[in-house]
Order: C-alpha cells, then structure tokens, then sequence
C-alpha cells in the first residue's frame, strides 16, 4: 500500500489528518455506547481518508501578484493553522488577576433611523478596559458619542452574554474543540438574540441559524478580548466543525487591511459573516457581516457591520494605552 508522503505536508496538515484517521477509531465506539444529539465528527474509511487528504491538501489556484500569501487549502486546514499559531501566543508574559485586558477597535455599521431607513455609521474607534479577574468596572471609550462610559461586572453565569468578557472567565472555558463546540452551541439561545444585537439593521426576529450563532459567539470573543492559547485554538478549531465554512482568498478589513479569511452564509438572515485573518501571522485582524441579497433598502453585497482590532494588550489600569 502506498504510503501518504507525511513529510512533504505544510505545518498543521499532520494534526489535521491525524484527527480524521483517530475520528473511526473514537467515535464508532462512542456512537455505540452514547449516541450524541448534536454534532458528531463522521467516522472515516480508509478511502474516505485519502480523499479527505486529497482535498485537504490540495492548493487552490493563486490569485497572483506580489501579495498573494500562502497557499489556501480548506477551511479546516485554514482554521488549524490559525489554532496552532493562537496555542503557541504567549506574547503578554504573566498576566495578572488585578490587570486589565486593552483593546482598541475601529468599528463601522448600519442601524435603523427614526424614519425606519437603514443609516450607515462612520467608521469610529471604541476602546475597552476589561479586568482580568472580571470582579472591577469595564472602563468604555466610544469614539461615536465621544463618551467614557465605566460598566459593572457581569452577574455570575451570565459573563458570556456581555459585550465585555474577562479573561479569568475564558480561561474557564473547555480546551478541547469537541466540547467547545458543545458548550457555544448550547449557550446562546437561551437568553440573547446576537444577530440583531451585532447588526443593528437586521430586525429582533431575524435570528440567525444555529450554527451561525456558534460563529457569531466565537467570534465576538475572540474580537473583543485576550483569549487564553488553549481556549483560543479550542475555538478555532470548534469553528472548523461547523458546516458551511469557506476560505476566502482575499478578504478585507474595516481598515482595509487584506488578508485571508473564513465565511458562512446564514440560512435565515441574508447575511454571510466574514473573519479576516493575517496572511503571515494568521492574527485575527476583524470581522464583518455582508448582505447576500437586497434588503431594507440596502444592495446585496453592503457591508452592514465591520470591526478590526487595531491592539491588544494587557496594562495595570483602566484608561491606561499602551
């Protein structure tokens, strides 16, 4: 039998085949013993492994032009690239509990007038000062309204429906990807709307789809803070897993910074959501959300909301920059 020429594959490929070769050995057990509800990785045939490798491995055709970047697989390889570049990020040092996490992002969206048309925001920059340890007052500069607004902690067993997270509260999180992919599918329905909360255009009822939330709640986490190496590359790789993920060869920023990126297309709302992702560092540069068809008076292809983080560091006070 011909043997797969392991040592030719770029890094991060050998994780990835590795996972889907110990996919028939774990779960054809498990759906035996504990058949899951929800999503459960396919068991793989040793031909179905060749062509998972196949595909996974084949390079698509570059756009050309000095910019062009590595080559782009799949959206799996993609996000296990970037997983394996967030496990190895320990460039804060130690972070303290009495510290607070700075980030500084540039922000542009629309939102319904007081006539009910969708009105476009400027691009504006919002800055936030979250405690790590999650028990102080976020500290909020808002560029838009020229404001500094200092918000409490989030009660206990709500801190991941905040706009703010602490990082002690995401080191609390799974680091397997299995189980992160669990816990965000099961978090967000139950109290909070995202989709009309993160595109203020869209209406309260439109809701996004299950597995659009999962992206949507990833990705507000991995924007709006520090997340920890282990959960970071847990959510990452969570993200592979959801159906419907694409690469994209050339993707922007609100910045306008290019990039490669991931995106999915909403099964309800008309919106495909849009991550920008470093082509060398693989650093999560922003997100944004783009209308894939005519709606409230908006063209298909508007960019209704779009954040790029500018910065992130860890200071010892609320209102100190870096």
């Amino acid at each position: 039998m011909n043997q797969l020429p392991e040592q030719d594959l770029p890094p991060g490929r050998h994780r990835l085949l590795k996972e889907h070769l110990m996919t028939e050995i774990r779960y054809t057990d498990e759906a035996v013993a504990i058949p899951r509800k929800r999503w459960v990785r396919p068991a793989l045939t040793a031909a179905a492994v060749a062509t998972v490798a196949a595909v996974t491995f084949t390079v698509l055709p570059s756009s050309g032009g000095a910019d062009a970047g590595p080559p782009i697989t799949s959206a799996a390889a993609l996000l296990e690239d970037v997983a394996l570049a967030a496990e190895h990020q320990h460039g804060y040092g130690r972070i303290r509990g009495d510290q607070f996490v700075y980030v500084d992002t540039e922000k542009t969206f629309f939102e319904t007038g007081p006539d009910g048309k969708a009105v476009s925001v400027p691009l504006y920059r919002k800055e936030s000062w979250v405690s790590v340890d999650g028990t102080r007052k976020t500290l909020v500069r808002d560029g838009r309204s020229d404001s500094e607004l200092s918000n409490p902690p989030a009660p206990r067993g709500q801190e991941i429906y905040g706009e703010f997270v602490s990082y002690n509260f995401l080191k609390s999180l799974p680091t397997e990807p299995d189980a992160m992919y669990d816990y965000l599918l099961e978090t967000p329905p139950r109290l909070i709307n995202f989709a009309n909360i993160d595109i203020p255009v869209l209406g309260v009822r439109d809701e996004y789809d299950e597995h659009q939330t999962v992206l949507q709640l990833a990705g507000r986490l991995l924007k709006g803070s520090i997340v920890p190496p282990a959960q970071s590359a847990a959510l990452y790789r969570a993200v592979a897993r959801i159906p419907g993920v694409a690469v994209i060869r050339n993707s922007v920023d609100a910045r306008g910074r290019h990039g490669v990126g991931i995106a999915r297309t909403d099964t309800k709302p008309p919106v495909r959501l849009e991550w920008t992702f470093d082509k060398t560092t693989y650093e999560l540069f922003g997100q944004r959300s783009i209308l894939t068809r005519d709606y409230r008076g908006l063209k298909k292809g508007t960019v209704i909301s779009d954040t790029a983080v500018e910065r992130r560091a860890v200071v010892d006070k609320a209102g100190q920059r870096p």
